[in-house]
């Protein structure tokens, strides 16, 4: 690996990164030890004037994996030769909208054609413009597949969604700019820093002049510290970690997730496995909710069609700020969605994909219902186990 302007690019194998994060974490932590002990001396207490009610509320949602295997594409492909994704996201409009801000793990690159997916995917442009009006704000780019065009796919992902109105973070095809790391998600007395960094890009070196988050504990623990002294009111770290497929968070990421709790961030948000994983709070003395960590959030939509990764969830994070106590009251929640692959005659593929929340069975043919019961059951099941403090959203929008 090389460092450059700050920024970890990856060079290494992946089968190295394991042990690099794991050094990476105890060099991080001895170091960063007295100022994570300081952190409350650097916290930034929020004043809430007069003319503002007596508490303010922000909401955010979070989605996993947005992917583009190549019969998505297909499917978007109408038979008048143009690109269409407006159906894929069309039922999640009125939930999105009940938020402030949505951010989107999208893990693809954005370009003209000839387009492909899997392993090095690029996607059309057109898909920004979907994201956009269906309500997602916010894109997270640091992950395993931002580098899978190289340079051209960064800028061209970059551009497009710069277009389509979507703010972005994690990966850079120039300098960083300084409102872009970390990326300020602002409402009333919220002044909240986001930052999003991934554990490798597969291998693939970061091209030359273009800068991707990598995980390294020492420049996380700088960042979050920074972000406070600069007026972070809070801290969210959006992770593109763990092991593909599987259902529990490994050893890494729950020493990472402990990290960036201890360094000051209140909110950890996981990509990369394509499945579900276990959704945590963390309370103080009295139980009020601190913090939390949702370690995988599964598939956003792709045309992963193995059990458990046909489908995902996405979880809507309220926060209220009493100006009585200055204290944060969470409301963590999730909701579970699936994906469908329905017939479309508009396609020139026939099909068309449509994520479906839980609660619109009603609305799916016959024939699909079985597959989203199927999904939704197991996801409960699992969140009967694994989930500690959110609650699942069960009513549309």
């Amino acid at each position: 690996m090389e460092f450059k302007r700050g920024i970890w690019r990856y060079v290494v194998l992946p089968e190295l990164v394991c042990s690099g994060i794991v050094l990476g974490f105890a060099i991080g932590f001895l170091l960063f030890e007295p100022l994570m002990s300081a952190r409350e001396e650097n916290r930034v207490e929020v004043a809430v004037s007069d003319e503002l009610p007596e508490w303010q509320h922000l909401t955010l949602i979070f989605t996993g994996d947005l992917m583009q295997h190549l019969p998505q594409v297909y499917a978007a492909q109408q038979q008048n030769d143009s690109m269409d994704y407006t159906s894929c996201f069309s039922r999640l409009k009125g939930y999105f909208s009940s938020a402030d801000f949505v951010v989107a793990n999208l893990e693809t690159t954005l370009g003209e054609p000839p387009y492909s997916g899997y392993p090095q995917f690029r996607s059309p442009t057109v898909l920004a413009g979907a994201m956009r009006q269906a309500g997602i704000d916010v894109a997270a780019l640091a992950n395993n597949h931002i580098c899978d065009r190289g340079g051209n796919g960064i800028r061209s992902t970059l551009d497009a969604l710069d277009r389509a109105g979507i703010r972005h973070t994690g990966a850079w095809a120039d300098t960083v700019p300084a409102d872009n790391h970390p990326l300020w998600l602002e409402k009333g007395p919220f002044r909240v820093a986001l930052f999003n960094y991934t554990y490798g890009t597969n291998g693939i070196p970061v091209p030359r002049g273009c800068f991707v988050n990598g995980i390294d504990t020492i420049r996380m623990g700088h960042d979050i510290v920074e972000a406070r002294q600069n007026g972070a009111s809070h801290v969210i770290v959006f992770l593109h970690w763990g092991n593909e497929y599987e259902a529990v968070p490994n050893r890494v990421q729950r020493s990472l997730s402990d990290f960036c709790r201890r360094a000051g961030a209140e909110i950890v948000i996981g990509s990369h496995p394509h499945v579900v994983q276990s959704l945590e709070t963390v309370k103080d003395s009295s139980g009020r909710i601190v913090g939390m960590t949702a370690y995988s959030l599964g598939n956003f939509v792709s045309n992963q069609r193995q059990p458990g990764t046909d489908g995902g969830i996405s979880v809507r994070i309220g926060l209220t700020l009493s100006e009585e106590t200055n204290k944060t009251e969470y409301i963590p929640e999730y909701l579970i969605h699936w994906t469908a692959i329905m017939k479309d005659h508009k396609s020139r593929s026939g099909h068309r994909y449509e994520i479906i929340p839980a609660y619109a069975e009603e609305t799916l043919p016959e024939n699909l219902r079985p597959g989203l019961n199927r999904f939704v059951e197991r996801t409960r099941r699992y969140m009967s186990r694994y989930n500690s403090g959110f609650r699942e959203i069960t009513c549309g929008f």
